[in-house]
């Protein structure tokens, strides 16, 4: 791996500058910040390039300022990945509730839908660029986490999980658990393929069928399907990311009713 230095050097004489207009911008903008610490002078740019010499935090600004460089992505080459902080600190737990701040704005857009279809349910390929992991969550256990996206015309199961809400889905746990649980937030998600598309919410197992019950506040009908050839369990969700309301104005339409003679008759 090249080092630092030597990056910030090939970036500078790509862009066509000298070490004097390098040192003239920094002026410009240590006047405009009105701190002189932004300031790059010739002789210690000379050791941040040549020496490797560390930059302070406002040169390191200045640095991303002047090459239009990320200052996450310059900190990564100096073996301090500031935008690791968030999922490195998940290993540090505090006693009191807090917020905590993302190196990257942690947030849904309404145009974060669009990007994956919109109204339907469905699993993500990649990790989208604007979500960072869940804590606890590894970069190496990638293939066993999936995301999932809860189309903007499922409501199967809000108020608990809205229209384009995201879940992270454990795809190493793929039967229904049938152990008794107190609370509907502590029931577990679950998340199917089917022959007609994604869904997401509480199942259950009767017979030779898989059966999804919505939130009775949803006022969308249970469906059922022949398992493992109608619907198959992808995995359990670990983690979701959905709104206390919805930001944009989503379609109130339930979600299509099933026939009522899916339940097999016991003897």
């Amino acid at each position: 791996m090249y080092p630092p230095g030597l990056r910030l050097r090939q970036t500078r004489e790509t862009l066509g500058l000298t070490y004097r207009e390098v040192e003239h911008a920094s002026y410009e903008l240590a006047a405009k910040r009105g701190r002189p610490d932004f300031i790059l002078h010739i002789s210690r740019l000379a050791d941040i390039e040549n020496r490797n010499v560390v930059p302070s935090l406002h040169k390191l600004y200045s640095l991303a300022t002047i090459y239009h460089l990320s200052p996450l992505e310059i900190s990564g080459w100096y073996e301090a990945p500031l935008e690791q902080t968030f999922e490195d600190g998940a290993a540090f737990p505090s006693q009191h509730t807090h917020l905590h701040e993302f190196p990257v704005r942690f947030a849904l857009s309404p145009q974060f839908g669009s990007r994956f279809g919109e109204d339907s349910t469905g699993l993500l390929n990649e990790q989208p660029d604007n979500v960072r992991y869940f804590p606890g969550m590894k970069q190496e256990a990638s293939v066993r986490f999936r995301y999932g996206y809860i189309g903007l015309l499922d409501r199967r199961m809000a108020p608990i999980l809205r229209p384009g809400s995201m879940v992270v889905v454990d795809t190493a746990v793929r039967s229904i658990d049938e152990a008794d649980w107190s609370t509907e937030y502590d029931r577990p998600l679950y998340f199917v393929e089917t022959r007609g598309g994604y869904r997401c919410g509480w199942f259950l197992k009767l017979k030779s069928r898989l059966v999804m019950q919505p939130h009775m506040l949803s006022h969308c009908a249970p469906e059922a399907w022949r398992t493992p050839s109608e619907a198959e369990v992808v995995g359990k969700v670990v983690g979701m990311i959905t709104y206390l309301n919805e930001p944009w104005d989503c379609v109130r339409e339930a979600a299509p009713a099933m026939q009522s003679d899916w339940i097999e008759k016991v003897p």
